[in-house]
């Protein structure tokens, strides 16, 4: 897929801003099938995605439709057999794994149904580790770390360890951590599902408020309503093509 924002080569080595013109994530004519037996199993079949900067988009679909696999295409975690992925202007299909891993420090970002926290690391040093592995001035981080802290309603548990946070607050720290990178593009796998209704609501919320307030695109693989009633579009995922559904009105 040409575009005229490509950057490849050296180019990828910068620490630069996130591009955002144009779609923040595309997804072309991606295929991806496994052995099954004596037959294949295709569970991506030409499939596309296009996701703009601080749109929300949910995708849903049966157990074993292929939702993990495409987000692992999408997050740049595994190539697809087939098909292109371009993240922020980056055309990846003739990338390198190292450059691959480049565009993923740049312009990715992922939030699970586990918030994943390091046990001996409090919530600001969570963040704090994402601005060091950028390379950002250790002057700086910290300031940001509690700011971010801050936009998900966290100020006063900066200093606090996973095992002393609740269910919902460690998931706020995984959403902060996040958005710590400044990514282009955040991709979340099930964000709310482990949660009670309640504490889904305000998570999904913060998530779905903090990327259009930065103009991240976001992709969340969700069924609840916490996740849909914040969708710009809802997309089913069955027999390796998206299908648009309407997203519920929050």
């Amino acid at each position: 897929m040409s575009n005229p924002t490509t950057t490849t080569g050296s180019d990828l080595d910068r620490d630069s801003q996130p591009t955002r013109s144009g779609p923040a994530l595309v997804v072309s004519h991606a295929r991806v099938a496994y052995p099954d037996g004596p037959d294949v199993r295709v569970v991506l079949d030409d499939l596309d995605l296009s996701v703009d900067p601080g749109e929300i988009v949910v995708i849903s679909g049966e157990s074993g439709a292929g939702k993990s696999t495409l987000l692992t295409v999408a997050g740049l975690l595994r190539r697809p057999d087939q098909g292109e992925v371009t993240i922020a202007g980056n055309d990846t299909a003739a990338l390198s794994e190292r450059q691959r891993t480049v565009v993923r420090r740049n312009h990715l970002a992922f939030v699970y149904q586990s918030a994943n926290l390091f046990p001996s690391l409090t919530a600001i040093e969570q963040l704090e580790l994402v601005g060091h592995i950028r390379h950002e001035r250790a002057a700086d981080v910290r300031e940001r770390a509690r700011k971010v802290l801050a936009a998900v309603d966290l100020p006063d548990r900066a200093d606090q360890l996973p095992a002393q946070l609740s269910g919902g607050e460690r998931q706020r720290v995984g959403i902060a951590r996040a958005l710590m990178a400044s990514p282009s593009v955040l991709i979340a796998d099930e964000p709310t599902a482990s949660l009670d209704p309640e504490r889904a609501a305000t998570v999904a919320t913060l998530l779905s408020d903090a990327a259009r307030a930065q103009g991240i695109a976001t992709i969340i693989v969700a069924h609840d309503n916490a996740a849909l009633a914040h969708a710009d579009r809802h997309l089913r995922l069955e027999r390796g093509k998206l299908h648009d559904l309407a997203a519920p009105v929050g």
